[in-house]
C-alpha cells in the first residue's frame, strides 16, 4: 500500500476515537437528548 493511503487510514482511526470521546462528552451534557440534539444539528 502507498504511504498516503496508510496515513489516511490512520487519520480515520484517530477521528473515530475523537468522535467517541466527543460523543461521551455530549451524552454527559445532554443526557437522553444527546442523539436527538445531534440529529437536529446535523440536519440544520
Amino acid at each position: 500500500m502507498e504511504k498516503e493511503a496508510v496515513d489516511l487510514a490512520k487519520k480515520i482511526v484517530e477521528l473515530d476515537l475523537l468522535r467517541d470521546e466527543i460523543w461521551e462528552s455530549l451524552a454527559m451534557l445532554a443526557g437522553d437528548k444527546a442523539y436527538e440534539l445531534l440529529r437536529v444539528v446535523q440536519n440544520s
